[in-house]
């Protein structure tokens, strides 16, 4: 394999030791890198590290600290920190096993694969794979990386498994202080048929390739229009078109039928009320 291991090590479950490596599966995406430039001169701003009093200082010189008070640093070599010893830099353990609907989806936060080390290994691997998919579980554990200890998750992946970092309970946000000003109340079930219909009607199967990003696309555009104008400065007229945001029941009425209508779908047939039993003449009374 030409890519590099991100970390190499054992899966551990019980008393059964599996040889792995973890290999990053995603890579940045095409981006449009920006310096900073001085304009008068044309050239490119530089940075260095200085130390006040002192100036422009030396990497070799330059060690880890943490400050303990005001002004006040313990000092670490990065040798002192690498021989820090904790199992989970060599060894992920699995201590728990989970459907896979129990993890929030905030708190998954960058996927590996997980490939077995060697031939050997590779027996060991597929059965806890196997096992995994049989009982539709997802193993967990704890696992240092890059000067980090992360919960990490474990699934199978085709032929291979997974491996996806999770945040820690006190790194994701309480939805609760975001969502309290919701109202908890049930739409217009006419509204509710529409937007139904809508998304199923543009429902279908994820392809990530019939995605791309425009804005790096117009900053493309942007920058051969600037070299062609020879500096002179390109803005774009923003829209000033009316708001189209709907701003009570009958405009969100009105867009959801025109949507429809827009897509070749009709709307949704109205439900007819039920009728009211026939009222029985009124019974004489014999005198």
């Amino acid at each position: 394999m030409a890519a590099r291991a991100y970390w190499q090590g054992q899966i551990r479950l019980a008393l059964v030791s599996i040889p792995v490596e973890i290999y990053t599966a995603t890579k940045s995406g095409a981006q449009i890198a920006f310096h900073q430039i001085h304009e008068p001169s044309g050239k490119r701003i530089k940075y260095e590290k200085t130390a006040p009093g002192i100036g422009a200082v030396e990497p070799e010189e330059i060690v880890k600290g943490f400050e303990v008070e005001k002004g006040q640093y313990v000092l670490l070599d990065q040798d002192e920190i690498d021989a820090v010893k904790l199992e989970s830099k060599k060894t992920l353990e699995l201590t728990q096993f989970v459907d896979a609907h129990e993890i929030d989806v905030l708190y998954y936060e960058k996927p590996y694969f997980v490939v077995p080390a060697d031939d050997l290994a590779e027996e060991a691997f597929i059965v806890l794979r196997e096992a995994l998919r049989r009982s539709k579980k997802i193993g967990l554990g704890q696992l240092a990386m890059r000067g980090r200890e992360y919960v990490v998750s474990l699934k199978p992946c085709g032929r291979g498994m997974v491996l996806e970092t999770l945040r820690y309970a006190d790194e994701v946000n309480k939805a609760q202080g975001y969502f309290r000003d919701i109202p908890d109340s049930e739409p217009d079930p006419e509204l509710l048929d529409l937007a139904s219909t809508l998304i199923e009607k543009k429902a279908g199967k994820f392809d990530p390739a019939q995605f791309h990003d425009r804005y790096v696309d117009a900053l493309r555009d942007l920058i051969e229009r600037k070299k062609k104008a020879k500096g002179q400065k390109i803005i774009e007229e923003a829209d000033s078109g009316p708001d189209k945001r709907g701003s009570n029941v009958v405009d969100l009425m009105a867009a959801l039928k025109k949507s429809l209508e827009k897509g070749g779908a009709a709307p949704p047939a109205k439900k007819a009320p039920a009728k009211a039993p026939a009222k029985k003449a009124p019974v004489k009374k014999r005198a």
